[in-house]
């Protein structure tokens, strides 16, 4: 044990001993399959395709080789984030027989063996290898920054109050500079800001969620937060999220004279969007699973449908102004 695990140990309260493990159960070829595809949790891929191509919002000019390379970095960072998804559910099989739904994943629930699980994360981690090097030349070292930043979280980081949910939302962060490295556009420290506090505030969300559910025995990071904390946090993050995302439309981004119309159209529908979120998560108590939250709420698509096709049209306009030209007449 190193110095900093006997630190963390130390400084952490015992959590409640772990459940017994489920017992191995014999399970049809198509179930066992079903339950290896929840293992990789392919519907957190949204993630990736919501992160990666935000750089398209900065890229001078939208080529067909930046979106096939900025496709490929969705792509690749979809495996790489399957492939961390596997190894933390394997590490943390005991802990989450102790939370009331996170009892049922594969491994921890025993439906997928943790010997296969581990054949399956280094296929994952074989095919990513395979995506890196027979695909675009892209820089990828946002790719390895976040592959060794997982690990680190996995290993011992997830127990450090406070610094937990700051590395998670920096994986996002990577997420879109990956996304810079494949278009070739120049990051906007705003706009990664932005991304950075957003991310807080769906993380924090998470985290109340499972104190009020579940206690502290899941993660033992948990004892350093309570409710008001995470409340005080969200508010503080929320501010920081909307006031960067506004500073980096009113300058940073590529609106041209459309810049006025945007900001008009978009700080209205954000502020709802946030305030819908954090009324799910303060008073509907429905932020355990924040893509759930932000995708069933009808508001908040709406919302970020009307934010994407008004930012989208504001690009066009001042990248094209002849084609909204033609549009008009």
């Amino acid at each position: 044990m190193t110095a900093v695990e006997t630190a963390v140990e130390t400084a952490l309260p015992a959590a409640a001993p772990p459940a017994a493990p489920a017992p191995a159960r014999a399970l049809r070829p198509a179930v066992l399959a079903r339950a290896l595809v929840v293992l990789t949790r392919p519907g957190h891929a949204v993630k990736n395709l919501l992160a990666v191509p935000l750089a398209l919002i900065d890229t001078p000019v939208w080529t067909g080789s930046a979106l096939l390379r900025t496709g490929w970095a969705v792509l690749v960072f979809t495996v790489a984030a399957s492939t961390i998804y596997i190894v933390n559910d394997i590490v943390d099989r005991r802990l989450d027989r102790t939370h009331p739904v996170k009892r049922h994943r594969p491994v921890a629930a025993g439906t997928v063996p943790v010997p296969l699980a581990w054949l399956l994360a280094v296929g994952l981690a074989g095919l990513l290898l395979g995506l890196v090097l027979a695909g675009p030349a892209v820089p990828w070292w946002p790719l390895v920054g976040y592959l060794g930043l997982s690990i680190a979280y996995s290993r011992w980081l997830k127990h450090l109050p406070m610094l937990d949910i700051c590395v998670v939302a920096a994986g996002f962060v990577l997420r879109v500079l990956q996304g810079y490295a494949a278009t070739g556009a120049a990051p906007s420290g705003l706009l990664l800001t932005a991304v950075f506090g957003g991310c807080l505030v769906l993380i924090l969300g998470k985290r109340r969620h499972e104190l009020a559910v579940a206690g502290s025995a899941h993660r033992p990071a948990l004892a350093g937060y309570n409710v008001p904390l995470t409340d005080h946090l969200l508010g503080l993050n929320a501010a920081l999220t909307c006031t960067t995302f506004l500073l980096y439309l009113n300058t940073d981004a590529p609106l041209g004279p459309w810049r006025p119309v945007t900001l008009a159209v978009v700080v209205p529908l954000g502020l709802l969007a946030a305030f819908r979120y954090l009324q799910a998560v303060l008073v509907r108590q429905s932020g355990g699973d924040p893509i759930r939250a932000l995708l069933h709420d009808r508001m908040i698509v709406a919302s970020a449908v009307l934010i994407g096709t008004t930012l989208a049209l504001a690009e066009l306009g001042a990248r094209y102004p002849a084609l909204l030209t033609w549009i008009e007449n």
